[in-house]
């Protein structure tokens, strides 16, 4: 047993600029798009994968509107867990929704810690690189562990150096690769899959998961300057500085790679499109900038989500122990979040880290929009008609994507059938024990 001032996070009010708030945003979506999505994408959906970045980008501009109007009215370090505590109350519905999220951003983190792995390895000649890419990955969590203990400013200066570094090297990289092909138009073999209705939206669900990012920055309203502007200021340019990014480095991937390259080298596509035109040297520059994107975008991943999981333990939504450890509620969620992290990172490759954090992102999307057009459309001002087209679409591309992962590799849809009803059934449990916390003014009922 353990005091109730044991489960209060500190967080340093003002501690965070917008150019922070953007470099976390960004760093989390471009580590995670740009690197490893693109093949995976291309396996999916063929010559039109291009196309299916621009897709993901206009149902996620469609997504981004709900969280900015609950941004706006309830700035908050518990970003996604509060705005669901907000529409269904102290609730099951708002657990177990929060609890997605948690684990598709830890999913994220793992995922952007093999992908470190992938391309470091395109500099070193070895053979063992099922062994190598998640020793590699494991090393980067513990890395971003041990920045994340550090203070606010020194987690927003590493991340916005990293941005920074980050964003010119990818819009360098773009505009060389355009430059020096000879044609913009990609070749496509008769071996590589043909476009479908359901590999294209399936296509676009992954896209999705590069853009998705952006939803750290909600976890960031209580520490962000004057959150009430900042938090939807913050989404709006992270996501447009993306959909550029985007467009130039899959131009220059598709015009330097056939279809067929750009599927066989799908962890590491970008160093692949970079050797034949521009040398070993181009390749040398393409892997530190991966390697410098996914740290960025660890570190800032891990700094939103320990944040988030410290939230919902404090609104009394997860059970918590603190396991003899030292310290704050941050820093107990933060060992809980690397740990979990460590464990997807050594288990389970890049494919099925990908589409386990799809799956749940979506659910918990729909739940957020369904939330704000239900309940709380008068209180954020929102115009009803936008959540609806964002449920809608998300539950369009989710479709698609669980088709084809039912017709070929229906055992991902197992663990996160499994996943859920686990978080499901231990939450009911939970909440049916729980004491309601005295003096809860941010439970609602509907």
């Amino acid at each position: 047993m353990t005091d109730s001032s044991d489960r209060t996070p500190e967080y340093e009010e003002g501690s965070l600029s917008l150019a922070g708030a953007i470099a976390l945003g960004t760093g989390v979506m471009i580590g995670a798009g740009i690197f490893a999505l693109t093949g995976q994408m291309a396996q999916m959906t063929g010559g039109l994968f291009p196309l299916a970045f621009l897709s993901a980008a206009v149902i996620v501009s469609f997504s981004a509107y709900s969280y900015i109007r609950m941004s706006s009215t309830y700035p908050s370090a518990g970003g996604i867990g509060m705005y669901l505590q907000k529409a269904y109350g102290s609730t099951l519905p708002t657990a177990f929704h929060a609890l997605l999220m948690y684990c598709s951003m830890v999913i994220a983190q793992s995922f952007l810690a093999r992908t470190f792995g992938s391309y470091t390895l395109q500099l070193f000649d070895v053979e063992n690189r099922s062994l190598w890419v998640p020793l590699l990955g494991v090393g980067l969590l513990l890395a971003a562990f041990l920045i994340n203990l550090s203070a606010n400013r020194l987690i927003e200066g590493v991340a916005s150096v990293l941005g920074v570094i980050k964003i010119g090297g990818i819009v360098v990289f773009g505009v060389v690769g355009v430059f020096v092909a000879d044609s913009l138009k990609m070749e496509v073999s008769s071996t590589v899959p043909q476009a479908s209705l359901s590999g294209f939206l399936g296509a676009t669900a992954l896209g999705i998961l590069a853009f998705k990012g952006f939803t750290t920055i909600t976890n960031s309203g209580s520490e962000l300057k004057d959150p009430h502007r900042n938090v939807g200021r913050a989404i709006m340019i992270s996501i447009a500085l993306c959909v550029v990014i985007y467009a130039l480095v899959g131009f220059a991937v598709a015009s330097n790679l056939s279809l067929q390259e750009i599927i066989k080298t799908q962890d590491y596509s970008l160093a692949a499109a970079a050797r034949p035109v521009l040398g070993e040297a181009a390749v040398w520059f393409t892997v530190i900038l991966a390697m410098l994107a996914t740290a960025g975008g660890i570190i800032a991943s891990v700094f939103a989500v320990s944040r988030m999981l410290a939230m919902l333990t404090e609104m009394r939504l997860v059970p918590h122990r603190h396991f003899h450890m030292p310290g704050s509620i941050q820093k107990h969620t933060l060992v809980y979040t690397i740990v979990l992290g460590l464990l997807l990172t050594a288990f389970f490759d890049l494919s099925r880290i990908a589409a386990l954090g799809i799956i749940f992102y979506l659910i918990m999307d729909i739940a957020i929009h369904w939330g704000v057009f239900r309940h709380l459309r008068q209180e954020v001002s929102a115009k009803p008609a936008i959540p609806i087209i964002a449920i809608v679409l998300d539950i369009i591309v989710l479709g698609g994507f669980v088709w084809v992962k039912a017709t070929s590799d229906p055992l991902v849809l197992i663990v996160a059938a499994v996943v859920m009803a686990l978080i499901l059934i231990g939450e009911g449990l939970f909440l049916s024990k729980r004491e309601s916390p005295a003096g809860d003014d941010h439970s609602h009922t509907h």
